[in-house]
């Protein structure tokens, strides 16, 4: 993506906190009929019901969150809202930088010390291969090996791993910029991948591109940098994202 003067960084963020006992906003997708179905096996259940929970997000800046505070972006408030929602203390580590294709956080990943296994793992990557015209095929590849790693993070369990699609930039000052339509077909495409890689795998695919569409008519779904989605963008994120993912852990 666009480099802009902000510093390139790891996050690893571990928070704890108060909690409170209310609910998180319902203002968003439905979760699948089909999550009802599948229920964690006893063990996993007891580790819901008695530890703190761990949140580990894996992406680029999307999920660091460029142009926006740290405590903005999505991963923290998903864990503010999850904490509240599941009534649990909700420690988060970000692995992210601006500008990361597949390539560089398998590399990441590899190189960093982790604690497996994480009761939440979010994957958010992708949007650095479409802009620097990587080969498709390099990313189909390496996609398929970061959901295996991503896997292994959630300890083997495909109800903790959730995919987030990838915001369409096209709808950003920066984005008009570019053949505008070129880049939103290129973005479906990965897009659709990675949502037909997921259900293979059967994990949760969570699909909030549409959202960021909005970005040149909402022009307060932009950051200040013209290109990343801003403080509230990200706050419509989680709102579809939690109730799906509280739900999957509750049952």
């Amino acid at each position: 993506m666009k480099r802009l003067k902000f510093p390139s960084i790891v996050a690893l963020i571990i928070f704890s906190t108060v909690v409170f006992p209310t609910a998180c906003s319902k203002k968003t997708l439905l979760p699948k009929a089909s999550y009802g179905d599948v229920t964690a096996n006893d063990q996993e259940k007891e580790k819901i019901e008695t530890n703190t929970l761990t949140y580990l997000a894996l992406g680029d800046s999307y999920t660091i969150g460029a142009s926006v505070p740290l405590a903005d972006n999505f991963p923290s408030q998903l864990r503010n809202t999850l904490t509240k929602d599941l009534n649990k203390d909700i420690s988060l580590e970000i692995i992210a930088t601006s500008g990361w294709r597949t390539d560089n956080l398998i590399d990441a990943i590899e190189n960093t010390e982790t604690d497996p296994p994480y009761t939440i793992v979010t994957l958010l990557i992708g949007v650095n291969n479409q802009y620097q015209g990587a080969p498709f095929s390099k990313y189909k590849s390496e996609f398929v090996e970061l959901l295996e790693k991503a896997l292994v993070l959630a300890g083997g369990n495909t109800e903790h791993l959730f995919v987030i699609s990838i915001p369409d930039w096209a709808y950003t000052p920066f984005g008009q910029e570019f053949d505008a339509d070129k880049t939103s077909k290129e973005i479906d495409q990965y897009n659709a991948y990675a949502k037909n890689m997921a259900d293979q795998f059967d994990i949760t695919f969570i699909d909030i591109t549409d959202i960021t569409r909005r970005g040149l008519e909402e022009k307060e779904l932009v950051a200040s940098d013209g290109l990343h989605p801003s403080v509230l963008a990200y706050t419509l994120f989680v709102e579809r994202m939690a109730p799906i993912i509280s739900y999957q852990l509750k049952n």
